[in-house]
């Protein structure tokens, strides 16, 4: 008998950044979690950054007036999956990586459980091809803080069936968010239009056109983006950014997606952003 998901915790994978964000969204929204990741120490670290982000949205009255958190439970262990409403999967941007864990995931939840890959490019056809079940699959693309961002690109894959695409926007509408259905692609919308732009700001700082205070004051106080690139680029984790253009110009062979010198420079640096308390900007003192 299938299981009534309305009642069951929302599973993520992966405490990192994204995932992190995820959890706290969920969270925020009353709903249990079940937070999966392979150590514990990220995992203790990432209760640690979700109690710091509960408050934040409740500061920026970005939470749901009324509810109470729901109830986290961090585990090392994929059989506590079992069960769960959606699995959310936030790993690292690699394929390999991506395919293993849903595949595992797959064998473990029911079979009507949507499996989300929360992916800033891979297509989700790629992601679905090894699955048993591929109709099972969707792509979410979260903006990253996913607690103050209340737009989720949601990307149907070209075998994704009509159940999971209701589930999960009916999901989202659970966490106040609204969906933004798109067709597969490399890239999807949002990051074949970020990403570029992301990696031409970088390159202006490079080619020492201008410094990275100055390329960010000027797309804020003229073009109206809301932070500026190399700021959301620190946010985002620049070796998550390299990753994401890395991918893009594989499967596009489109230049614009090629890292530039100074991401590849500062990633290999160990300076990926926030983080890690430096990127274009330093965040030392706020993390100290």
């Amino acid at each position: 008998m299938a299981t009534d998901h309305q009642q069951c915790p929302v599973a993520v994978i992966g405490a990192g950044v994204m995932g992190t964000a995820i959890a706290t969204t969920v969270l925020g929204s009353g709903l249990p979690v079940v937070l999966l990741d392979v150590g514990q120490a990220e995992l203790d670290r990432a209760e640690r950054t979700i109690e710091i982000q509960l408050r934040h949205a409740r500061m920026m009255d970005a939470l749901p007036s009324g509810r109470a958190p729901g109830r986290l439970v961090t585990t090392t262990s994929s059989s506590a999956l079992a069960g769960a409403r959606a699995v959310v999967e936030a790993v690292v941007e690699h394929e390999a990586t991506k395919v293993g864990v849903l595949t595992d995931v797959a064998g473990i939840v029911d079979a009507d459980t949507p499996l989300i890959s929360n992916t800033s490019g891979i297509p989700i056809d790629t992601l679905a091809d090894p699955l048993p079940r591929p109709q099972q699959l969707i792509g979410t693309h979260f903006m990253n803080p996913a607690y103050l961002i209340d737009l989720v690109e949601v990307i149907r894959g070209r075998r994704t069936d009509e159940a999971t695409v209701t589930a999960v926007t009916e999901l989202l509408a659970a966490l106040n968010r609204r969906a933004v259905v798109v067709r597969d692609s490399p890239g999807f919308v949002t990051s074949r239009l970020l990403h570029p732009m992301l990696n031409d700001a970088a390159r202006l700082v490079d080619e020492d056109v201008a410094t990275a205070e100055d390329v960010d004051r000027l797309m804020v106080g003229c073009l109206g983006h809301r932070t500026g690139p190399l700021r959301t680029a620190d946010l985002i984790g620049l070796d998550n950014l390299v990753d994401s253009l890395a991918a893009l110009y594989e499967r596009t062979g489109e230049q614009r997606y090629r890292p530039c010198e100074q991401l590849l420079a500062k990633v290999h640096d160990g300076h990926l952003g926030q983080k890690s308390g430096r990127g274009f900007y330093d965040y030392r003192e706020a993390l100290s």
